[in-house]
């Protein structure tokens, strides 16, 4: 899997885009001793970044379904570093469900992934109350999380500071004009460099009730795409999971009638909960949809990551470390010029 070049030597690091792929990449180098700046083009609040419209599921044996090997390779590899680094993260697991009409796509998702079991109506309650009496069966994925991308992203940030480095916001930095090992993580701003990325708009809505509790991410089988509903504390749930080739930012009507018609479909009190928010992201993706880090000399590029970034993101700024401090390369992911 693995050849070695030569490392890189120690260096200043300066990374572009302080989104969850650049934040990592920040994080590792500052706490292994790198002078490490990082830029973002946005203010501290970060809603030009597609981290903050993300749904933060960390569901690397769910994704098998739908994703080449390589993503639930280095997501798993991903939850260690999660853990390791932010033990607050929730580890609560996640669920698949389904309605009778969708049964055999239920047992298709069941076939395609592993690192789950199997719950009956009763146990499917016992784990998750507000669940009772709504499907027969459903599938726990025991070993998987969640964040909430954007209180998250700033703990990292905040982390960065600690080890060391300096986050620079409302920087418009080029890479050329930086000096030492410039890693560039600006999603698709980067299209300057990486003119096969593309935008794939992911489209979310917010909504508040007292009536629902979960205790983790609840996806729910449907004929065109898994959606999910995501606990995010205080009453609040994230409904996502489309993934539309498009690349403007707006919701559409269709989205959001799919949208609210799954959380109805999970549970009937979802009908009167209140809508909070709209909103939609633009996930960098290459044709193949998978990672890439891409380097060429003192320049590294690491994009694509798709719907994967809050997955991926750990395990990749691991793998950019590795090449600068020791020369290793993981063939199925970095690039040499």
């Amino acid at each position: 899997m693995y050849q070695t070049s030569e490392p890189r030597g120690e260096s200043s690091v300066s990374i572009i885009g302080a989104g969850i792929a650049g934040a990592w990449h920040a994080l590792l180098f500052a706490q292994a001793g790198h002078a490490v700046t990082l830029h973002e083009r946005s203010d501290a609040t970060m809603t030009e970044s597609a981290s903050h419209w993300a749904g933060g599921m960390l569901a690397p044996w769910c994704e098998a379904e739908a994703s080449e090997p390589v993503i639930s390779r280095l997501g798993i590899r991903s939850l260690d570093l999660w853990r390791q680094h932010f033990p607050q993260t929730p580890f609560n697991g996640s669920l698949v469900v389904a309605h009778a009409r969708d049964r055999a796509d239920f047992e298709r998702f069941a076939r395609l992934t592993s690192g789950h079991r199997r719950l009956d109506a009763r146990a499917l309650s016992e784990l998750e109350p507000s669940l009772e009496g709504r499907f027969r069966d459903g599938l726990f994925y025991p070993d998987e999380g969640h964040v909430e991308p954007r209180r998250v992203l700033p703990q990292i940030h905040a982390a960065i500071a600690r080890a060391g480095g300096a986050i620079m916001f409302n920087s418009a930095a080029e890479a050329d004009d930086l000096d030492g090992i410039v890693i560039d993580c600006r999603g698709l701003f980067a299209r300057d460099r990486e003119p096969s990325l593309r935008g794939v708009k992911g489209e979310m809505i917010v909504i508040e009730t007292a009536e629902v509790e979960l205790s983790r991410p609840v996806r729910l089988i449907h004929p065109r795409w898994p959606l999910y509903v995501i606990p995010r504390g205080d009453g609040r749930f994230m409904l996502g999971a489309t993934s539309i080739e498009a690349e403007d930012r707006g919701v559409s009507v269709r989205s959001a009638l799919e949208l609210l018609g799954a959380a109805y479909a999970v549970h009937p009190a979802f009908a009167e909960a209140r809508i909070v928010e709209f909103g939609s992201g633009l996930r960098p993706a290459f044709p193949d949809n998978l990672p890439r880090i891409a380097i060429d000399r003192d320049h590294i590029r690491v994009n694509g990551l798709y719907r994967h970034g809050f997955l991926l993101a750990p395990a990749l700024a691991e793998l950019t470390l590795a090449y600068v401090a020791r020369g290793e390369i993981d063939n199925e992911v970095v690039q040499c010029a």
